[in-house]
């Protein structure tokens, strides 16, 4: 915790002059000193692992010699900083580099758009590109996903807390049940869960009184990132494709957290042999600096010089730095390390899951890890599960941080502890995070019950 006079004066100015929308500084209260890999230092000189990595952006941790070389060689080169759309030879290389990454059926069929440097705005941009495709009026959804915080992504994004008292948002969103088995929309479990909203879907799309106009597009994550850390069934990604794919309707997909080797192949789609219309890319493409980009088919480009623009899509520096990094991602062994460390995460969570009542479910995606707590005291639900346990959740996390680990909270009623480390943590750092998390969760635990 902060205890030095200076570091009381920075928290204390950002807490006065900051606005009250700021999160993370509740949660995590510090003044970072310096970074580097997975440590991140505060100005007391107390070290902490860093399994938040900037929501996913730092692929390979924070300072990496790749990226701080990028950066040193734009600056020793001259090279313009920000260009708009125009062309220079960095950005020809890190679109070709983009391609190489590609499926191979995508490769030399698709395009690219730079967008403004959020994901939210890339996420934009491609609403703009399949309305402008297929003339079509509904955009669909799954309840739990997360695709931004401006006006039309909060209205594609299933947190009710954020958007039920603003005005005007994007009209004709229409939400369909995501594969959740733990939490079964359809209170089935299992692969049921994912056959049932599979076939659900497929009615809805044929239905002449389904009520939903022609739709222009379905947007979906592979594995929902804020919305719990829920992976898709492969299944039923499948399913979703040949669905759509039979009817015309473009395919997106958010790969904005879960894209770049976060779950252990370059794009999360790929370990369904799928092959979307659309994919939306930011956080780690950029290889820790601001960059978003939508690449899509190219029978889909029918928008109009101009349709989709932003100030900061010329971003020079991100382009060197995410350049470097998916070269370093290709040439490093990177997303073996990625599998391997997921094996390493997931056994010992379920092992702690097999110790601790309070963990109800282990689930994710390569380094896309979430933990469901649970309250063993509750009512359990028709599964048989107990309900989420949002106080506990947040009681972790607090002795996580006191630990020297941060971690994020997400999910329904905040109740899942994220892990997002960098792809290229170490197994003895792996080691050292979840022995953290187990003295954590064993303190919190006991405070919960010993509250004096």
């Amino acid at each position: 915790m902060i205890t030095t006079n200076v570091e009381n004066e920075y928290y204390k100015l950002q807490s006065e002059k900051e606005s009250n929308a700021r999160s993370y500084p509740r949660k995590f209260p510090l003044i970072i000193k310096k970074a580097k890999g997975t440590i991140i230092t505060d100005t007391e000189g107390k070290e902490y692992y860093d399994c938040l990595a900037g929501a996913g952006t730092l692929a390979l941790g924070h300072n990496h010699e790749v990226v701080t070389e990028a950066i040193k060689d734009v600056l020793e080169q001259q090279l313009p900083l920000h260009t708009l759309d125009l062309a220079t030879p960095l950005k020809i290389e890190f679109m070709q580099e983009i391609f190489s990454i590609l499926p191979e059926e995508l490769r030399d069929s698709s395009k690219i758009q730079f967008c403004g440097p959020t994901g939210a705005d890339g996420v934009e941009a491609a609403i703009k590109l399949v309305k402008n495709a297929t003339k079509g009026k509904s955009i669909l959804a799954f309840d739990g996903g997360y695709h931004g915080s401006t006006q039309a992504t909060m209205a594609m994004s299933g947190n009710l807390s954020k958007k039920q008292h603003l005005q005007s948002l994007l009209p004709d969103v229409h939400f369909l049940p995501f594969p959740y088995e733990y939490r079964c929309p359809f209170g089935v479990g299992g692969e049921q869960t994912a056959k049932i909203s599979a076939h659900y879907i497929e009615h809805l799309l044929d239905d002449c009184e389904s009520g939903i106009a022609a739709p222009c597009g379905v947007i979906v994550e592979t594995v929902q990132g804020e919305g719990g850390s829920v992976p898709a069934n492969i299944q039923w990604l499948k399913e979703l494709r040949r669905i759509t794919a039979e009817r015309g309707i473009p395919l997106i997909i958010d790969e904005v957290q879960s894209g770049i080797g976060r779950t252990g192949k370059m794009f999360s789609f790929e370990h369904a042999g799928i092959v979307p219309d659309v994919i939306v890319c930011s956080k780690a493409i950029g290889g820790s600096l601001p960059m978003s980009v939508v690449i899509y088919k190219e029978e889909l480009d029918k928008w109009n010089p101009g349709a989709h623009t932003g100030t900061f899509r010329g971003n020079q520096m991100g382009m060197a730095t995410g350049l470097a990094t998916l070269k370093y991602i290709k040439e490093n062994d990177v997303l073996e390390n990625v599998k391997e460390r997921s094996k390493q995460f997931f056994e010992f969570l379920n092992g702690l899951k097999n110790k601790y009542e309070v963990i109800g479910d282990v689930r994710g995606r390569g380094l896309m890890i979430g933990v469901e707590i649970v309250n063993p005291n509750g009512r359990k639900d028709q599964l048989g599960h107990y309900p989420q346990f949002g106080e506990l959740t947040a009681r972790i996390q607090e002795r996580c941080f006191n630990n020297g680990l941060i971690i994020e909270v997400g999910g329904r009623r905040s109740a899942v502890l994220r892990f997002l480390p960098p792809l290229t943590i170490t197994a003895l750092e792996a080691a050292k995070v979840l022995a953290i998390f187990e003295k954590s969760v064993k303190e919190a635990v006991e405070l919960m019950a010993n509250p004096c």
